[in-house]
């Protein structure tokens, strides 16, 4: 039975880490898990056995966050607690006898360090960042390594790239968070248009993006239109069902219904009604037709779906504007923000607009619902990533 240690950094990596490791196991293999930085909730509840200590940063790690998200971290310990799992890592390898490394360069070089064989999903880089792909040093000689068996990229122009880079095969197989999403994606049969709202993950930013989407939400009620549109908040646990009702009563917002089992709450503002939703969000996302973001992984997953996107720029330490900018690089022309602002009351205003526009855009227009559909396979993929990935990893596995 061959033994496989994923090692992932970040949420959304954890995420598709853990159904990566979860397929591996049904098929016969030995799993565990080291996830270098966060909590490893994924790994925890599916009870895939995670070596070490886990702790959660505020911004999930270094990369398109802002610089006081990246200091905080910094003078938190991020750097002695991966140089800790590194040498855990040292002491740990020979029980293994493959890696399967999820995300980027940290992660990669653990997997180099550890003479071990490994495979790579690299979720983390794409060539549609900046047309082609310049993987941070040493990245590419990681990559390179008689040791580094098979990568699988994030979308299909990154794949071409990179096999030309390295001069050696790279696939795109999909993208395992897409899988469940995908094999439910039809659209429910009533007719009212649905707006998914996104607020995003992180505790530290999530309650002022809440503010800011509920300031966008309050706009939208001087227009009768909004009046038959359903909307729903996909909301993270960090913010309590508690918080949320005395911002809204604070707000002047009307309670209509508690769903004590559901965690579900339905207030109205004016003429507008919103769900506010815990643990439902892929329900959330199967009947959406366009989603208000102010997330990462998530708004992936909407693009995926074929829905389009609108951002909302925030405050950070996750979604800045050069993340979200990244993120409009990344997802491709489907995905819209109003950027062009000197003032919150202007942002939302020409947040409203674009909201307007594109929902004009979506009823009127056939043409641009086939060109989601067509973005989403690019840059997203097909669904049964899973299955596609962890049946070639296989191939290559022989057990010691």
């Amino acid at each position: 039975m061959p033994r496989i240690l994923v090692l992932s950094n970040g949420h959304g990596e954890d995420v598709s880490g853990c159904i990566l490791a979860r397929r591996l196991i049904s098929i016969g293999n030995k799993v565990e898990a080291l996830p270098i930085v966060g909590s490893g909730e994924a790994y925890k509840k599916e009870k895939i056995n995670i070596i070490g200590k886990t702790r959660k940063f505020n911004t999930g790690g270094l990369g398109y966050n802002s610089l006081k998200g990246r200091l905080c971290d910094l003078f938190n310990g991020q750097i002695n607690y991966f140089l800790r799992k590194m040498w855990l890592l040292i002491l740990i390898r020979k029980k293994y006898d493959y890696f399967l490394v999820v995300g980027d360069v940290v992660p990669i070089f653990f997997a180099w360090l550890s003479r071990k064989k490994y495979f790579t999903y690299l979720v983390a880089y794409s060539s549609h960042y900046e047309g082609k792909l310049s993987l941070p040093w040493p990245c590419k000689y990681f990559l390179k390594s008689s040791n580094s068996i098979r990568i699988y990229t994030r979308d299909l122009l990154t794949s071409f790239d990179l096999s030309n880079q390295l001069k050696k095969e790279v696939l795109f197989l999909g993208n395992p968070f897409m899988d469940k999403l995908l094999k439910n994606n039809f659209k429910f049969s009533n007719n009212s248009f649905n707006i998914a709202l996104l607020p995003g993950s992180r505790i530290n930013e999530l309650i002022n993006n809440f503010d800011l989407m509920l300031d966008i939400i309050q706009k939208l009620a001087n227009y009768k239109f909004f009046k038959k549109i359903e909307f729903n908040f996909a909301l993270s646990s960090d913010l309590k069902m508690e918080n949320v009702q005395n911002k809204l009563k604070m707000r002047d917002w009307q309670v209509e219904e508690i769903f004590s089992n559901n965690l579900k709450l339905l207030y109205s503002y004016k003429s507008i009604k919103v769900f506010f939703n815990w643990n439902s969000f892929e329900n959330i996302l199967s009947k959406s037709d366009l989603a208000i973001s102010m997330s990462g992984t998530a708004a992936e997953q909407v693009v995926g779906m074929s829905r389009p996107v609108i951002q909302v720029e925030g405050k950070g330490p996750q979604f800045t504007r050069a993340f979200a900018e990244a993120q409009r690089r990344l997802l491709g022309q489907h995905v819209y923000c109003f950027t062009n602002f000197s003032s919150k009351n202007e942002q939302i205003n020409g947040t409203i607009d674009l909201i307007i526009k594109i929902i004009y855009l979506m009823k009127l227009d056939n043409s641009f619902l086939k060109s989601c559909k067509e973005n989403a396979r690019n840059r997203l993929g097909n669904k049964n990533a899973t299955v596609k990935i962890t049946s070639d990893i296989e191939k290559y596995l022989i057990s010691d």
